[in-house]
């Protein structure tokens, strides 16, 4: 529902896509076909709307030596996030605000795809760094449905989505021995989706 809602707004589903992938990696520089390949849309769609949003100065342009080719002196045009562009923090929110009422349907598809304790949004869905997953669930669930899960929902945004799904034995087990792991993501800011877990087994907040 957000994302429609951005869609419309901006007028492509192509630009919205980029513009959550460049807003998620402002530091980053990114060649046409490896957006394409992130963003999963064809490349000249790719091109078309790097253009626009170089246009309207979202994004930088810039000329840079490419060191993945042997031919010496080969430049390729990479793209990054225009951070001084005036109306940043305006856009930054609404990315922000649609990810909140996409979150509406999200704890719905997760609490679909099994037996779900806990599921909580971290680092890139929060626009907060400092967790190792973007997304964690805690359940019975099948690691193929909640990849399948992840990979259709990565198309959908534009980005990728790092995951860690435990049972729920496993995830007491891990509280149990104090796993660094574990509380590297207990310990991090997060939007909790769905918390059923048994007061004794309470998360850090």
């Amino acid at each position: 529902m957000g994302y429609n809602m951005l869609e419309h707004l901006f007028g492509s589903k192509t630009r919205v896509k980029l513009l959550t992938l460049f807003l998620h990696n402002p530091d980053s520089l990114f060649f046409v076909r490896e957006l394409t390949r992130l963003i999963d849309t064809q490349i000249n769609a790719v091109r078309r709307e790097l253009e626009n949003l170089v246009e309207l100065g979202l994004i930088n342009e810039a000329d840079k030596e490419s060191t993945e080719d042997k031919r010496p002196g080969l430049k390729r045009k990479y793209y990054t996030m225009n951070q001084d562009f005036p109306l940043m923090q305006e856009i930054r929110v609404l990315i922000t605000k649609a990810h909140v009422l996409m979150e509406r349907r999200l704890d719905r598809e997760i609490t679909a795809l099994g037996d779900i304790k806990y599921a909580a949004l971290l680092n890139s869905f929060i626009g907060k760094s400092g967790a190792p997953v973007d997304m964690f669930l805690v359940g019975d669930i099948k690691s193929s449905a909640a990849k399948k899960f992840v990979t259709g929902l990565e198309k959908e945004l534009g980005f990728e989505i790092n995951f860690a799904c435990f049972t729920t034995q496993e995830f007491k087990y891990r509280r149990e021995i104090t796993d660094k792991f574990l509380y590297s993501i207990l310990e991090s800011p997060k939007n909790v989706l769905v918390d059923h877990l048994d007061p004794l087994d309470e998360l850090v907040t």
